[in-house]
């Protein structure tokens, strides 16, 4: 399948060719992602940024670089997420350690971010939900230095991670919690909270789909319609929230209507949901 079968040893352009079109075949990919992937992986296995790929392409891997890279390459061909045989992911900016522990940060939930921000008062408390790597809650940080800003999981594995990337970051003033939502929280008071909460359905079908598999279920599903811990946010949230404070979601492609309506029912408003770059309602919010 790849450079373990090869005689004599492949360059890394040989590579870089077999492998990417492996994984077309494989996982389905363009031409464009499966080379990025294998690009990914040597440069983890090697040590060394994408030009050194690129003008080295007569480079041939030494025993232990490509018993590593075998593995990793293995792994990927089974489905493993790039950004776990990694170990971080890009988000807003800011690379994020990541585990199986955690949900892999992704591009639409910059949006919740981008919201979040245009909403936060001069030294405002922020409250970050089911934080997981703490990318949201992080990237708020980084960009408002002056905000209090709080995150919570449930997960302790989740948190020790969220932890690591605080310290890495050098935004150890985010203060992290171990709490099933707000039960952690009492008395405490938001200008705004932030949520990329669980919403996939118990039992649907993409739960069992690319890399979405690999990752922790008590992440992904909330219920037979998705919803049960938004619901759960949205009752509390009230007592939580400062008088106008905002509290926002991100949510699956076709519950924008109805969080909105759970929203509306809880006495928010100010109700409206934002639009990702596919065009899809991604983040609802309201005001208390």
């Amino acid at each position: 399948m790849s450079i373990s079968d090869s005689t004599p040893p492949l360059t890394l352009g040989a590579l870089l060719k077999q492998d990417s079109r492996h994984l077309e075949d494989a996982l389905h990919h363009d031409s464009v992602t499966a080379r990025i992937e294998v690009q990914c992986l040597l440069q983890s296995v090697l040590g060394v940024n994408r030009a050194y790929l690129l003008t080295h392409p007569e480079r041939i891997l030494t025993v232990r670089e490509t018993a590593r890279y075998v593995e990793l390459f293995a792994r990927r061909l089974a489905g493993e997420p790039i950004a776990y045989l990694l170990g971080e992911r890009e988000f807003f900016g800011l690379n994020f350690k990541v585990t199986p522990a955690t949900l892999i940060p992704r591009p639409d939930t910059e949006l919740l971010v981008e919201m979040a921000l245009q909403h936060i008062p001069a030294g405002g408390a922020v409250l970050d939900m089911g934080t997981g790597s703490g990318a949201i809650a992080l990237s708020i940080a980084r960009e408002r230095p002056d905000a209090r800003v709080v995150a919570v999981d449930a997960s302790e594995a989740a948190l020790i991670v969220a932890a690591e990337n605080a310290q890495r970051l050098n935004l150890g003033r985010v203060r992290l919690l171990r709490s099933d939502w707000f039960s952690a929280l009492s008395g405490e008071r938001f200008d705004l909270i932030a949520s990329n909460p669980p919403y996939i359905e118990n039992g649907d079908v993409h739960l069992s789909l690319g890399d979405v598999r690999f990752e922790p279920l008590s992440a992904l599903a909330s219920g037979a319609d998705g919803l049960d811990d938004i619901r759960r946010i949205i009752v509390e949230a009230k007592a939580y929230l400062n008088a106008g404070g905002w509290l926002m979601f991100e949510h699956g492609y076709n519950q924008a209507e109805r969080v909105r309506g759970l929203l509306q029912d809880a006495g928010f408003f100010g109700v409206s949901s934002v639009l990702d770059l596919s065009g899809i309602e991604r983040v609802t919010q309201g005001q208390a």
